[in-house]
């Protein structure tokens, strides 16, 4: 480059833009999230639509949307258009065709300007380089512009040789015979005549945006199909052969119309006109005379023609030399030559036509003073300086040669005459020669005898200077022996004080490092015992602070004791107005059977009104399709009238004299045409009429609706009104009778004037029941209020709200064993949870998990969860056993996995006596639950499913990928069933494929790594075996849901069946019978079955019991397992080490 005058930045440019144009051809497309949208494939593909922005130094999003996206400009605005992933590969190309292109054309102009050829030259010498003939297995649009230019230059060839030569013999006006040749213009104008040519008729359906190759192909056939030199092939739809002077060709079309358009995109042009690299702006400058150009169409046919046109222009304007290049075989070795294809080549290249030519004329031709001047020494006599012509005459007398010709200003020889000659003049040049050969031979003999002479004197010269060079050497040499010497005792010096110093320097080391080691050993001493004092130190202060929370937490017992004492006397306030609740509570209930009421009345009155607008549209609808058909019948009738009336016109005959006119039929005519008219009127008033009917029904079904939609909302907003009141006032009545018991209990021994009274019936777990007792409590509440401690209540909360504060946190694991489990599972045990009737702890745990389980993405945490969870499912399934008593307030089991968790939000809080003292109790016992902990228990169960389903839900995505690798898992579960045109029998073939190697796979897995994967994919088994049944029709619906199907739902089967087409064999699906029974059993299982899903596995469920879980569990003792640390040191939670 730098020779024809590119400079380092320009180089540096086109290296820049050929980097740009090798990343484009990288970039692939996939489908967008959009309908026929596209955007790059993967990260790949982003890396290379970057780097090729980078090059060319535009915006990456610019660059992208020029390739996905099309903006097309109407009279009114500019609509964006996206592209699929095919058009925004041809736009990818399009783009990278033109860069190229403009590049090329860059190139070809600056080095044709370093040329620096003079344009007032009136000479020129240029060498034409093209391919040869080309005829391939596929030959394309390339092979057919290659093949057009070897026709035009064949052309040229003949009209150089064969005419011009002809047309010489003219000229000189000799005797001769014309020659036939064979010409090629029948060719070319099949090819590029206008306006019926190929590249015409190639350019007029480039023009059209709908045509194909193979409605070209078409055009082609109808317009050649009588020409000579045209054909087309047997078994070809869009081929076409062409009879070239070398041979026939079969071209192909598919890529001609685009591989024909020359047109650049409007995207790209604004694109890179913008580039901030000034060398890719220069390329996409837009001149006047491109944008004129633009406007019209453009194509590579036609340029291509246009420019072998003004190279046949130039060609005929010069002198040419033809030089044809054989090969001589095929083999590309040396050595070998391949006569038929020798041959062939001459043949096609015309060589053999100009030797026949040649043969057949005067080959050989020269001037007269030519012709004198190579041949005159032939016979001297005859140049005598007279007639040329009469010379030429002799000379050829001389020589005895017959048939030739003298022209007026050239001597014309046959074949072999100029060879005859050139041996006669040959002989005569060789005797002159031997002459002269003579001659020489004595001059360089003398030359050789004084060169001879010169050389011996030089010789002696050169061996006295050798002699004196020797003495020279040995002189040197001695001098270097003594050099030598002396720098060998230096070197032995040297090492011996080397090696002494080496050894000093080594004791040295030894020594300083010993006294280091000393210091070191004496630093870590000092260390160490600063170490032991500190942590002496810290211990001292521990125990001092142990000592003073001690004293401050005593102090504060005391002050919550003075405060829980005014909070009792709030309480006691509070009790009595439980009256005033009730009253508002049985005023809520009533109000909540009004509305009820209300509610099934409007429902009945909804149903009555939808059945009665039912009818009546379709009242409406029969008398409209009457009216429409009564009106089709009348406009038919009244043109068959209208026809009657302008035939019966044309058959009356006219009489010019009496003009008859029947006024009657005229009239009866337009009566009937009036009716006409008011009956369509009629019509039509009444289709509006009852359309207007029609929209009134629906807006009043439509306002009904709404009303009935707000009536049930306010059912609902009182009946939650209502239980809150009802929880409170049970609430308030519980806490007041335990107040009251709690007051007897502590004040019966020290109060003697009152009779003994019989015990408060207390219930299992410390609860009191509701019976009142018969000693005058209001007259102790004075001296209760002043000794009793804390209350009940806020010690609860208090120690709940340790232990759901401790348990959020991750403590870990002891033995192997969850410590959160072992922890609530202890705490529930000693606090009777189990056994009270209403209490609000299992409440506070359910709503702890479900706010711990929140983040379902980490796997690390679900799993932490799901392990305390089930530990503690199974702990319950041990412990609790149900009564009857129990078992006749328990409501009716949720059926689904929302029910069973949204139950856990309706039981009614309550208290719980803590002040029980804890027995020691094993790990794990029997005890009799109540309705909140078997609550409490199916909550437990559903988040455990919950947590398991996430967990598979998450592991699931992580693997998918991989899975895919194998078979489309994903897409089975949905397109499958869901598109149609995945339930093929190919697609089916295509999954069975699949399966089959993942079968392979499991069979040679181990056991740990398969599992139980392939009982997993039954589903798919099943519906891939019967996508690809032959003979579908044949089959029974029992032979299908009992020996082919039997795990498919009715549901599923009906889907495959009513999807399902063949679109290799074109094969029937199932008989109608079986279809019709499947939608009968489906239309039952809809009034029955819960679920109806199509999916192939709707089962989201564990794939377990809470019995599996018990028995699973390997160890099943948990005495070994510590209790949390922050718990342990709470002297609430003693029990915990028990």
């Amino acid at each position: 480059m730098d020779v024809v005058g590119i400079n380092s930045e320009e180089q540096d440019a086109i290296f820049r833009v050929v980097a740009a144009i090798l990343h484009l051809g990288n970039i692939e497309f996939a489908k967008g999230k959009e309908m026929d949208s596209s955007t790059p494939k993967d990260e790949k593909s982003w890396f290379h639509l970057k780097t090729a922005a980078e090059l060319f130094m535009c915006d990456v999003k610019a660059l992208e949307d020029s390739l996905c996206k099309r903006v097309i400009v109407t009279r009114d605005e500019t609509i964006t258009k996206w592209l699929d992933p095919e058009s925004a590969a041809v736009s990818r190309d399009a783009l990278a065709k033109v860069v190229y292109s403009r590049l090329f054309d860059w190139l070809v102009d600056r080095i044709n300007s370093s040329i620096g050829q003079d344009p007032d030259s009136k000479y020129i010498i240029g060498v034409l380089d093209i391919y040869g003939f080309e005829s391939f297995k596929t030959n394309s649009f390339e092979q057919f512009c290659i093949n057009l230019t070897n026709e035009k230059l064949q052309q040229h060839f003949n009209q150089h040789v064969f005419k011009m030569e002809q047309e010489e013999y003219t000229k000189e006006e000799i005797n001769w015979s014309y020659i036939e040749f064979i010409d090629n213009q029948d060719i070319l104008d099949l090819i590029e005549k206008k306006p019926g040519g190929i590249i015409a008729l190639l350019d007029e359906a480039c023009m059209f945006p709908r045509s194909t190759h193979e409605t070209f192909a078409q055009k082609l056939y109808q317009t050649f199909k009588n020409h000579k030199r045209f054909a087309k092939p047997k078994l070809a739809r869009s081929d076409f052969t062409i009879c070239h002077y070398a041979g026939d060709v079969t071209y192909q079309t598919e890529l001609f119309l685009d591989k024909n358009k020359d047109y650049v995109i409007a995207e790209h042009q604004a694109l890179l006109s913008a580039s901030k690299c000034s060398f890719v702006a220069c390329l996409f400058t837009t001149s006047s005379d491109e944008s004129s150009k633009s406007s019209k169409f453009s194509s590579i046919g036609t340029r291509f023609k246009q420019q072998l046109q003004q190279l046949l222009e130039t060609l005929s304007s010069t002198e040419p030399h033809y030089i044809r290049c054989v090969k001589p075989n095929n083999l590309l070795k040396p050595a070998i030559f391949e006569n038929h294809n020798v041959l062939q080549q001459l043949r096609c290249g015309g060589v053999l036509e100009a030797i026949r030519i040649s043969c057949a004329g005067y080959p050989t031709r020269k001037p007269f003073d030519e012709f004198l001047d190579r041949f005159g020494i032939l016979a001297p006599e005859v140049l005598d300086g007279s007639d040329e012509i009469r010379a030429c005459k002799k000379l050829l007398e001389k020589a005895g040669l017959e048939g030739y010709q003298i022209g007026k200003t050239k001597v014309f020889l046959r074949a072999g005459q100029m060879a005859e000659l050139d041996s006669r003049r040959t002989e005569v040049l060789g005797r002159s020669a031997s002459i002269i050969q003579r001659k020489v031979r004595s001059f360089i003999a003398q030359k050789s005898y004084i060169s001879l002479k010169r050389s011996a004197l030089q010789i002696q010269s050169v061996c006295r200077g050798q002699l004196a060079r020797q003495i020279y050497e040995s002189m040197r040499r001695e001098a270097s022996s003594i050099r030598i010497q002396r720098n060998l005792r230096m070197h032995l010096s040297r090492k011996a004080y080397k090696e002494l110093q080496f050894s000093a320097v080594s004791i040295q080391t030894g020594l300083r490092g010993m006294a280091a080691r000393n210091e070191l050993r004496f630093r870590r001493q000092t260390k160490a015992a600063i170490l032991i004092q500190s942590h002496c130190r810290k211990f001292l202060a521990r125990l001092h602070f142990i000592k003073a929370k001690k004293g401050a937490v005593s102090l504060q017992c005391a002050w919550r004791g003075k405060v829980a004492r005014k909070e009792l006397r709030k309480l006691k306030l509070d009790a009595r107005q439980t009256g005033a609740l009730q009253a508002a509570k049985n005023k809520l209930e009533k109000q909540v059977e009004d509305l009820t009421w209300r509610l099934q009345l409007e429902k009945r009155m909804r149903s009555d009104l939808e059945e009665a607008k039912t009818q009546e549209n379709a009242k409406l609808q029969a008398a409209l399709q009457d009216m429409q058909l009564q009106f089709k019948e009348t406009k038919e009738l009244l043109m068959k009238e209208r026809e009657i009336a302008k035939k019966v016109v044309e058959t009356v005959p006219v009489i010019q004299e009496v003009p008859i006119v029947d006024h009657e039929l005229t009239n009866k005519l337009a009566s009937e045409n009036e009716k006409l008219k008011a009956l369509v009127s009629s019509l039509e008033k009444k289709i509006d009429d009852a359309e207007k009917k029609y929209e009134e029904s629906n807006k009043l079904s439509e306002e009904r609706l709404k009303q009935a939609l707000d009536a049930e909302t306010k059912i609902i907003q009182l009946k939650t009104a209502m239980q809150s009141l009802q929880e409170k006032v049970s609430d308030m009545a519980s806490e007041n009778q335990i107040l009251r018991q709690k007051g007897l209990s502590t004040t019966a021994s020290r109060v003697a004037e009152y009779p003994q009274t019989p015990d408060a019936k207390s219930m299992a777990n410390g609860h009191f029941g509701h019976e009142e007792p018969q000693t005058p409590a209001r007259n102790l509440t004075t001296e209760f209020d002043s000794k009793a401690k804390r209350p009940p209540i806020d010690r609860q909360h208090e120690n709940v709200d340790a232990l759901i504060e401790c348990v959020m946190k991750d403590i870990g694991f002891s033995q192997g064993k969850p410590v959160a489990a072992f922890t609530i599972y202890k705490c529930l045990i000693h606090w009777k949870s189990f056994e009270a009737e209403k209490t609000s702890v299992f409440d506070r745990l359910i709503q702890m998990i479900g706010a711990a389980i929140e983040d379902q993405d980490n796997n690390e945490h679900m799993a932490y969860w799901l392990s305390n969870a089930s530990t503690l499912l199974f702990l319950l399934q041990r412990s609790i056993k149900s009564d009857g008593a129990n078992s006749v307030r328990k409501p009716p089991p949720p059926t689904s996995l929302f029910g069973r968790m949204t139950m856990g939000f309706r039981s009614s809080p309550s208290t719980v006596n803590l002040t029980a003292a804890a027995a020691a109790l094993e790990v794990v016992r029997q005890v009799e639950a109540k309705y909140p902990a078997l609550l409490f228990k199916q909550q437990l169960t559903a988040y455990v499913e919950k947590m398991y389903g996430i967990i598979r839900d998450n592991l699931k995505k992580e693997l998918g990928s991989f899975l895919t690798l194998c078979i489309q898992a994903s897409l089975l579960h949905f397109c499958l069933l869901l598109r149609r045109e995945c339930c093929t029998f190919s697609n089916g073939e295509y999954v069975k494929a699949g399966l089959a190697e993942l079968e392979l796979w499991c069979c040679q897995a181990k056991e740990e790594y398969a599992g139980s994967a392939w009982d997993e994919l039954k589903h798919i088994r099943q519906a891939v075996g019967f996508l690809v049944i032959h003979q579908k029709y044949r089959i029974s619906y029992d032979e299908i849901i009992h020996d082919l199907c039997p795990i498919l739902s009715v549901q599923q089967l009906y889907r495959i069946c009513t999807l399902y087409w063949d679109d290799n064999y074109n094969t029937r699906s199932v008989s109608p019978d079986v279809i019709s029974s499947m939608r009968i059993l489906m239309t039952e299982d809809s009034n029955n079955a819960a679920s109806s899903s199509f999916l192939l596995d709707d089962n989201s469920s564990i794939p377990f019991s809470v019995d599996d879980l018990s028995t699973s569990l390997q160890v099943k003792e948990f005495s070994d397992v510590k209790p949390a640390v922050e718990l342990a040191e709470n002297p609430a939670f003693q029990f915990l080490h028990e």
